[in-house]
């Protein structure tokens, strides 16, 4: 019972209502763009899942407000006909908005089914030889980077 005061007296009026209004939707905004393509425009969706360096995590409608750093891989798109889109991102960042509306913006995206794993293999391999010839520590950095970006790209095309 004292633990319960103590959270009270800590919660203003404000976030207590904030916490007490939060419910469950069936459905989210959802826009996703990178500097090639939109690929959602405050569309309408049940779920996102998306990778982040804290941690892959699922984003439900209401979803706890944040913002997250993408990690290179795949951002899976839930949309409420029940298709599921797969969309690989090299890094970026997702925004969570206390309206339930989500935006990922992505420095590069593709579409999983467009990525060629040969390519991939190929970006991969000379990402690694950049690696194992870089002599400065910005070489190192950028390179690592990019074996980063390759390895994250050649498992989503498999």
């Amino acid at each position: 019972m004292a633990a319960m005061r103590s959270v009270s007296r800590l919660l203003t009026r404000r976030t207590l209502n904030t916490v007490v209004t939060r419910g469950y939707a069936d459905e989210m905004s959802f826009t996703f763009a990178a500097g090639n393509q939109v690929f959602y425009d405050a569309q309408s969706v049940r779920q996102v899942d998306v990778p982040s360096f804290s941690g892959a995590f699922g984003i439900l409608p209401k979803h706890v407000p944040t913002l997250a750093v993408l990690k290179p891989g795949v951002v899976t798109v839930f949309e409420n006909d029940g298709k599921v889109k797969k969309i690989f991102v090299s890094s970026g960042t997702v925004t969570i908005n206390d309206d339930s509306s989500v935006q990922v913006l992505a420095e590069e995206a593709a579409p999983v089914e467009n990525i060629d794993i040969s390519a991939a293999k190929e970006v991969l391999g000379k990402a690694q030889s950049q690696l194992s010839s870089a002599t400065t520590d910005q070489q190192r950095a950028e390179a690592s980077i990019a074996v980063e970006v390759g390895e994250a790209l050649v498992k989503a095309a498999e």
